[in-house]
């Protein structure tokens, strides 16, 4: 190696050497700049747990307002289920396809024949059902629903036990609209 190119390695490496002892002197101080500028502050804490307090406290109400808006319509279609089920039984009944009792003007004795299905007539082997399961009411969670017959008063609480002309809710709870689940 000629002494030119000796000389200037060596202007290399101390340059070198001369940079790697200044940035020694300032690491300390900036590894401190950056340890306090990677923390959160106090107040940028307290900030941000109070923007997600007020989220939360808006999407509480929301969602069981949501949750009560599913129930609503789920028995909705559980009455309108067990109403068509009953129109069916009824329609089947007036063209003479299956036998009802006197006194019953054609509807089923209770929810569980339409389960169960009844015999047509003139075939012995056949049963037509008119219901998969009675459903459970989303509001009370169980399948105890509310039953009138035609001999009863349209706002009658009580059923007479003849026949089943209607069901409703036994629910006492109002819905979002306003009206009592027991009017459905």
């Amino acid at each position: 190696m000629s002494s030119a190119n000796r000389s200037l390695a060596l202007r290399i490496l101390a340059r070198h050497d001369a940079a790697a002892a200044l940035s020694r002197r300032q690491a300390p101080g900036k590894r401190k700049i950056r340890a306090l500028a990677a923390g959160f502050t106090l107040v940028e804490l307290i900030l941000a747990c109070s923007i997600l307090l007020v989220l939360a406290t808006v999407a509480i109400p929301l969602a069981r307002v949501e949750i009560k808006r599913r129930k609503e319509a789920d028995l909705r279609y559980d009455l309108r289920e067990m109403r068509t089920a009953i129109d069916r039984f009824k329609d089947a009944s007036d063209k003479n396809l299956i036998q009802v009792k006197a006194g019953t003007e054609g509807y089923p004795p209770d929810l569980e024949t339409l389960v169960k299905g009844v015999q047509l007539t003139g075939a012995k082997s056949e049963h037509v059902r008119f219901l998969r399961e009675i459903p459970k009411d989303p509001m009370t969670g169980n399948t105890d629903w509310g039953l009138r017959s035609v001999q009863d008063d349209t706002d009658a609480t009580s059923w007479g036990g003849q026949d089943v002309f209607d069901v409703y809710s036994k629910a006492t709870g109002t819905a979002l609209d306003g009206t009592k689940y027991s009017d459905w």
